[in-house]
C-alpha cells in the first residue's frame, strides 16, 4: 500500500513539474512604468527597460507558475537626463553599473479567469520587501510572426519609495509610486 501511495505522489509531482513551461522575457516588448506626485503640481513618469527574466508558466494551473525578473537600476529613463542622473546619485539610488532591481515570486493566487495576485520579493537599493502585483494574462497563444507560443501580461502595484531607502524630499515629492508592468514572454527553446 505504501509503495502505491508513493508511486501516486511521485507521478503527481512529475506531472505538476512538467505542466509549467519555461518562457523567457521579450525585452523589446517589456517595460516597467512608474509615476509619482511632484510637489502637488504634476505627475512625473518614468520607466525601466532592458530587463531579463523567466516565467515558469502553467496555463492549466496558473497558481503553479513562477516569475523571476531583473533589470539594471541604471536603465531608468524619465525623459530628462539631469533627473535621471540625480536619481542615480547618492541622494537616491547611488547606483553603479552592476546594481540590479529584482523580483522573484513567492506565491500566486488566482483571482479570476485571467487574473491573479502575484506575491514576491522585490529587491531594490539593496533592500528586499514583499510586494503584491495585481496581474492580468492578456493573451497566451501562437505568435503570428515568431510561430511559437507567446504570452503577454500586465500588472500593477503601488510602492512606497521610503520602504527602499530612496525617500529624499518626501513628503513634498510623493512617497507613493504607482507601478504598471507590461511584458511579453516567449516559450524557451
Amino acid at each position: 500500500m505504501k509503495s502505491l501511495v508513493l508511486a501516486a505522489l511521485l507521478s503527481a509531482a512529475a506531472t505538476g513539474a512538467m505542466a509549467a513551461e519555461k518562457y523567457v522575457l521579450d525585452a523589446s516588448h517589456s517595460q516597467v512604468l512608474f509615476s509619482y506626485n511632484h510637489l502637488g503640481f504634476s505627475t512625473t513618469h518614468g520607466m525601466f527597460s532592458g530587463f531579463e527574466g523567466e516565467i515558469m508558466f502553467d496555463q492549466e494551473d496558473p497558481a503553479n507558475s513562477t516569475v523571476s525578473v531583473s533589470m539594471p537600476t541604471k536603465s531608468m529613463f524619465t525623459g530628462w537626463e539631469a533627473r535621471d542622473e540625480h536619481f542615480m546619485s547618492d541622494d537616491f539610488f547611488g547606483a553603479t553599473d552592476e546594481d540590479m532591481i529584482t523580483f522573484t515570486s513567492t506565491s500566486i493566487e488566482v483571482t479570476g479567469d485571467n487574473t491573479a495576485n502575484i506575491t514576491g520579493d522585490l529587491t531594490m537599493n539593496d533592500i528586499t520587501k514583499s510586494v503584491v502585483l495585481a496581474a492580468n494574462l492578456n493573451q497566451a497563444s501562437e505568435h503570428p510572426m515568431a510561430n511559437k507560443p507567446w504570452a503577454g501580461f500586465n500588472a500593477t502595484t503601488t510602492l512606497l519609495r521610503s520602504d527602499f531607502g530612496v525617500d529624499q524630499f518626501a513628503p513634498f515629492v510623493g512617497d507613493e509610486i504607482s507601478v504598471m508592468i507590461s511584458l511579453e514572454a516567449m516559450k524557451a527553446e
